[in-house]
């Protein structure tokens, strides 16, 4: 097998992964834990596994005084904003319109990066913007009932600005990479994190009842720490470095497969003609601003 074939494999992997989380974190949150519990309890797991990678390969382990600004700007967007907002969003909406709404996340992106960075805006990307913004409407009109909709509206919105923070996370992380490697990025970024998320969820997870914890609870709360967060992220990061930003970033897709099947068969979520038509909106979107005109005007 060669190396490029293991980094399709070990990419399609992490969006299985990433697609699964979004059932495992409904079984625990709000049922189990908080969402802020959840959070810190998955970096209190997850940054220990970060810096163990550093025992095993020894590097240079510190950060340039210059750039503690930015680590802690990647961290703001990157781990806190972002997973908090997406954990509280995922507990009050359905898995299904969670996945849709965060595969809007490249749009974002370009309009990050068209106005911090000043990326040229073209036709192709604002199409896709505006096919972004009519997906995620529909599908956060689409919700039902007077009371369950009020909540899924809220986590449908939670779950936007999550993306966008991650966006923002996106664009401000890329200096960092191309002077650090991706693993002594997330290292610090989780580690720097962790202790931003800390004040807000300490209290939450201390109270925790843990002993009320079914098997499953257990098995679910493990998946997030390692399989959602330590091996995904590893497992991207082997896609990044042999098959290049563009092909990684395109198996995005797979994760609303992944989370509506796992949220279908588990969790009784039902996928509907309104889903559907925000999902082909936004999938149309995500492909009109990663396209590349032949000719530049």
């Amino acid at each position: 097998m060669t190396i490029k074939s293991k980094a399709h494999i070990a990419v399609i992997s992490a969006n299985l992964l990433f697609g699964i989380n979004y059932s495992m974190v409904k079984m625990l949150s709000p049922v189990l834990m908080t969402s802020f519990a959840l959070n810190l309890a998955r970096l209190a797991g997850s940054v220990p596994l970060f810096w163990l990678l550093y025992l095993l390969r020894p590097s240079k382990p510190g950060i340039a005084k210059q750039d503690i600004p930015r680590f802690i700007l990647c961290a703001f967007c990157g781990v806190a904003i972002n997973q908090i907002l997406f954990i509280k969003g995922l507990s009050l909406t359905s898995t299904i319109h969670g996945s849709l709404l965060a595969l809007g996340t490249p749009i974002f992106i370009t309009a990050a990066a068209t106005w911090l960075l000043k990326e040229r805006l073209t036709l192709n990307k604002l199409l896709g913007l505006l096919l972004g913004v009519g997906g995620a409407t529909i599908l956060i009109r689409s919700r039902t009932g007077h009371q369950q909709g009020s909540k899924v509206l809220l986590g449908d919105i939670l779950i936007v600005i999550n993306s966008i923070s991650y966006a923002f996370y996106f664009v401000w992380v890329r200096p960092l990479m191309e002077k650090y490697s991706a693993v002594h990025v997330l290292r610090w970024v989780f580690t720097i994190g962790a202790f931003i998320v800390m004040p807000v969820g300490i209290f939450d997870l201390t109270h925790t009842d843990f002993s009320v914890f079914p098997p499953m609870g257990w098995i679910a709360l493990f998946f997030v720490v390692f399989g959602a967060t330590f091996i995904s992220y590893l497992f991207n990061m082997y896609g990044l470095r042999h098959l290049g930003p563009g092909i990684t970033g395109s198996y995005i897709y797979t994760q609303p497969l992944f989370a509506s099947l796992i949220g279908i068969l588990f969790l009784s979520e039902h996928f509907g003609i309104p889903q559907l038509l925000a999902a082909l909106l936004t999938i149309a979107g995500v492909l009109l601003v990663n396209r590349k005109p032949s000719i530049e005007t």
